[in-house]
Order: C-alpha cells, then sequence, then structure tokens
C-alpha cells in the first residue's frame, strides 16, 4: 500500500535544462490547448446551426468532458500497450479525425460522435504527457515542469477563442476547425520528435515485478486514492465551477457581456501568469506550501464574491480567483507523479486522473443544482466552501516535505 511519494524519476544531472526539452516537451501542449481552445466557443454555435436546441447545444459541449471522463482507464492501456510518445501522436491524429467528422457532417449525432473522440483523445494526450514528464524529468525540477506543462496548455486554450474569432470572422464557423485540426495535427508531429524513453532498469540482484494490472493498482494503493484521491477530485471540482461562477454572477450583477468578458479575461491573465514561480516553490519547499494556499484563497474568494455589488468589487474577486487557481497549476499532475510507481505509472495515472474529471463533472453539476434549488449565491458559496475543503484534506493528506530543498536556480 502506498501512501507516501516514491522517487519514481532518475536523479537530476547538472546538465539538466528545461530550456532544452521545451520545444518537444511544452510545445505539443501549447498546440493541444490551441486546437482544442480554437472549437470549444464554435461547437454550439455548430450545434445550433445542425438544429440542437439550446439544451442540446449545452449537452453537446458536455460531450467532450464525457468522452475524457470515460476514456482514462482506456488511456492507460493505450499508453502501457503503445507507450507515451506513441500515445501522444494518436491522441492528435484522432483529435483531428474527430473534428473533421464534426465539421464535415450535416448530421447533429455524427456531430456530437465527433466531440466525443475530441475528448476521448484529451484523455489519451494527458495522460501520456504526463507519464513520460514525469519519467523525463528530474525529481528536483517535477513541479516546474508538470506546472509548465499545464499553464502552456492553459495559454493555448486562452489563445486559441481569439484565434477562432478572426478565422470565423473571415471565413465562416468550419475556419475554427481547420485550425483546430492543423494545431493538433502540430501537436502530433512534434510528439513524434520527442526521444523515447529508456527502458526501466532493475538494480542488481532485483527480480522483476509481477504484471501490473488495474485491478492490483487500486489494491495497491486503495489507501490513496480514498485520502488524497478525494482530494484531488474536491480541487478539480472547484476549479470546473469557477469558470462558469464569474460570468454568472457578473449576469446577475447586470453587468454589459462585453464587461463581464473583460473581467473573465483578466482573471485568465493573471492565472498564466504565476504557473512558474509556483512550480519553483512546490519543488523547493514543498507540496502543500502552493497546494493548501491555492485552495485557501480561491476558497476565500468564491465565498466573498455574492458580497460583490459592481464591477470593481467583482473584479478584485474573480483577479483572486485567477491567482489561487494560477498558482495551483499543475498540481494535481504533480501528486500524481509523486505518487505512481515506476512499473504500472499509467494504471495509476489513469485511475487518479479519472478522479479528476469525476470532481470536474460533479462541480458544475453541483453549483447548478444549487443556483436552481436555492441560488446563484448559495451555490457559488457552497463551491467556495468546497474549496476550503479541499485545502484541509491537502493539508492533512499530503505527505510532508523529505527531500532538501533545491539548491540550483
Amino acid at each position: 500500500m502506498s501512501s507516501h511519494p516514491a522517487p519514481s524519476a532518475p536523479a537530476a544531472s547538472p546538465e539538466f535544462s528545461l530550456r532544452k526539452i521545451a520545444v518537444p516537451a511544452f510545445g505539443p501542449s501549447l498546440l493541444f490547448g490551441l486546437g482544442e481552445g480554437a472549437i470549444l466557443p464554435i461547437i454550439p454555435l455548430t450545434a445550433r446551426d445542425l438544429g440542437a436546441s439550446v439544451s442540446m447545444a449545452a449537452l453537446i459541449v458536455g460531450l467532450i468532458s464525457l468522452g475524457s471522463l470515460l476514456n482514462n482507464i482506456p488511456a492507460s492501456l493505450i499508453t502501457m500497450r503503445w507507450g507515451e510518445r506513441w500515445a501522444i501522436v494518436a491522441a492528435g491524429v484522432w483529435s483531428a479525425i474527430g473534428m473533421a467528422l464534426a465539421v464535415m457532417t450535416s448530421h447533429l449525432g455524427l456531430f456530437a460522435a465527433g466531440c466525443v473522440m475530441v475528448g476521448m483523445s484529451q484523455a489519451v494526450y494527458n495522460l501520456a504527457r504526463q507519464s513520460y514528464m514525469t519519467e523525463a524529468v528530474p525529481i528536483m525540477y517535477r513541479a516546474r515542469a508538470l506546472s509548465t506543462l499545464g499553464g502552456v496548455m492553459r495559454i493555448g486554450m486562452f489563445a486559441g477563442p481569439f484565434l477562432s474569432a478572426a478565422a470565423v470572422h473571415a471565413f465562416g464557423l468550419q475556419a475554427a476547425y481547420v485550425i483546430g485540426i492543423v494545431a493538433v495535427l502540430g501537436a502530433a508531429a512534434l510528439g513524434a520528435s520527442m526521444p523515447d524513453l529508456p527502458p526501466l532498469q532493475l538494480p542488481p540482484g532485483q527480480a522483476a515485478p509481477t504484471a501490473v494490472t488495474l485491478r492490483s493498482t487500486l489494491q495497491d494503493h486503495r489507501r490513496l486514492f480514498l485520502t488524497l484521491g478525494i482530494g484531488v477530485l474536491l480541487v478539480s471540482a472547484v476549479r470546473a465551477s469557477r469558470q462558469a461562477v464569474i460570468p454568472l454572477w457578473a449576469d446577475h450583477l447586470m453587468l454589459a457581456p462585453a464587461v463581464a468578458s473583460l473581467i473573465y479575461g483578466l482573471a485568465g491573465g493573471i492565472d498564466m501568469l504565476v504557473f512558474y514561480p509556483a512550480g519553483k516553490v512546490m519543488d523547493r519547499k514543498g507540496r502543500a506550501w502552493v497546494a493548501v494556499p491555492s485552495m485557501l484563497i480561491m476558497g476565500l474568494a468564491m465565498l466573498a464574491m455574492p458580497l460583490t455589488t459592481g464591477f470593481v468589487s467583482l473584479l478584485i474577486a474573480a483577479l483572486a480567483v485567477g491567482f489561487g487557481n494560477g498558482i495551483g497549476s499543475g498540481l494535481i499532475m504533480t501528486l500524481g507523479a509523486d505518487h505512481s510507481p515506476r512499473h504500472g505509472r499509467a494504471h495509476f495515472l489513469g485511475v487518479w486522473r479519472l478522479l479528476s474529471d469525476i470532481g470536474a463533472s460533479c462541480g458544475p453539476a453541483l453549483l447548478s443544482f444549487l443556483a436552481a434549488s436555492l441560488s446563484l449565491a448559495a451555490g457559488i458559496a457552497s463551491t467556495g466552501l468546497l474549496a476550503l475543503a479541499a485545502a484541509a484534506a491537502l493539508a492533512i493528506w499530503i505527505p510532508p516535505r523529505r527531500r532538501s530543498p533545491d539548491k540550483e536556480h
């Protein structure tokens, strides 16, 4: 039974530099995020053009998350079978096929199937890139690498809608999907250029481990999944809910849509500025130094949000939410990497990402239920309480730091 981080990456060498692996390691994430960001705002509009009702269009957007949720465990099998590099390539190609199906069909059912395929590819890509970086990056640089990985993906997701907006204005809705296809195929091409990971070397005299299965992974790490895994689920629920909280409360305050978009954009901007420093703190001081403040800041900001009354006060609360979310970039991946075993890592990370996706699906659903049954303010405040619960869970269950601080850089 595993409850503490294992040194699952090779020791650092003085020659290692994140800059040396920047293009093959982070380039695919930027392009994958750009491709998905380009099509996400366009999917409901396309669905409406194909005859979907407003509620059906919203459901089709949710199919991407559903496809990711249902494919986490199959993604682990694909990664174990093909290896991280080819799993990344396959994810890019599969996503491109899904986008092509979505843009070429006039049938709503086939369009929905294309959206599910994009979500499936997301699960494979995210698991494979996390597994690759966990093994390729020395442990003393792990949080910085994974925070940068998450931050670069967010930059792509942020820039994608602006690029597609310009293309749609010039050429129509189909142009957004063309941008998406080009971007994810570019991610696949960069992924193919990544060096293969060396085979695992057993210490002299150590017998080869028994084959790892999904069942044995669940059994060996069940205590971890039921403790820190629940904390990860709560973190994901809060993060997913934040995307709806800001525009919904801005609408409640009767702010103009352009003003609401400005507030949301500024919160997203600060979110993208702090991922690397936060990763550096996690590497030098320990994971809890960032994990707990991230959730505390988001929780307090969301509890304060229903008390805001206009542009300035909402902007301050939204910026605090963005800052709290930004410093937690790569947190879930880092915690998963710390606890993942070298043998059977893909199975472990598949379950880890499944917990995260369950939280991401349940958070907005809970917000919607409370807003409908009580009030929007009650829903937002409840999300803030979830964040405080996540902070408590992380404070209790993240193991204390046992390695000396990183002296380099």
